[in-house]
């Protein structure tokens, strides 16, 4: 169930917003503080905020400028009283995702927030590459085989990606050096083994089944048995 935060100081106001997003399937979190809303925010675990533009303590720019900074990407309908353009850009540039105003119709907030956490998902599908067990995140560079995390080298991390690339595809030696070292492939030279081996071991931990294979005279192929 997607999980949505409301930081709304209008306890009527906000009341309404949660009651409509609980019919359309989402869970709800409720703060009327500006600061509380941050650190709730801050800490993850929500799929989007909706924001009051105007709180009594902490102002909505200030909570999305500094989430964006501290790299929060969790979207963010931003919701004022103030419609004017130029209040729009502020609200856009300051982290928000989109803006709506004061007074909206319920069922539209509902829509926004749902087109959000679509749309969300889809550029984190596009910038994570999973198969079987296995993901990586392509921005920070991490991986993960189930619950266990990776600590991969640069190189590793180039290898592991092509592997994600090519699922259950033969990747020859010539095509692995081309693509990860990007130079000629020198046939004398087991670089490729090496790194091939290390990335092995890193993956497959004790019990579990190996998920690179070589095939002989060919190359490797990303595969789960």
């Amino acid at each position: 169930m997607p999980h949505i935060l409301t930081i709304e100081d209008d306890e009527a106001t906000a009341g309404e917003v949660a009651r409509e997003l609980e019919s359309h399937g989402f869970s709800v979190t409720l703060t009327a503080s500006g600061a509380e809303g941050l650190r709730l925010a801050a800490g993850g675990g929500f799929d989007a905020i909706t924001l009051d533009r105007m709180l009594p303590d902490l102002d909505g720019l200030s909570i999305a400028s500094t989430l964006r900074s501290r790299g929060v990407k969790t979207p963010i309908l931003m919701i004022s009283a103030l419609d004017d353009v130029d209040e729009r850009v502020r609200g856009l540039r300051a982290g928000g995702d989109d803006y709506l105003t004061k007074p909206f119709a319920l069922s539209e907030m509902a829509a926004r927030v749902e087109v959000m956490i679509r749309r969300s998902r889809s550029e984190a599908d596009r910038l994570t590459l999973k198969y079987a067990d296995l993901e990586l995140d392509l921005v920070s560079h991490t991986a993960r085989r189930g619950e266990r995390e990776l600590r991969l080298f640069p190189k590793e991390v180039r290898l592991l990606e092509l592997f994600l690339r090519n699922p259950e595809q033969i990747l020859t030696r010539t095509m692995i050096f081309q693509e990860v070292w990007g130079y000629s492939f020198d046939p004398g030279t087991n670089l490729i083994d090496v790194h091939v081996r290390g990335l092995r071991q890193k993956l497959d931990a004790p019990g579990a089944s190996p998920l690179i294979h070589t095939v002989r005279g060919s190359g490797y192929c990303l595969r789960a048995d």
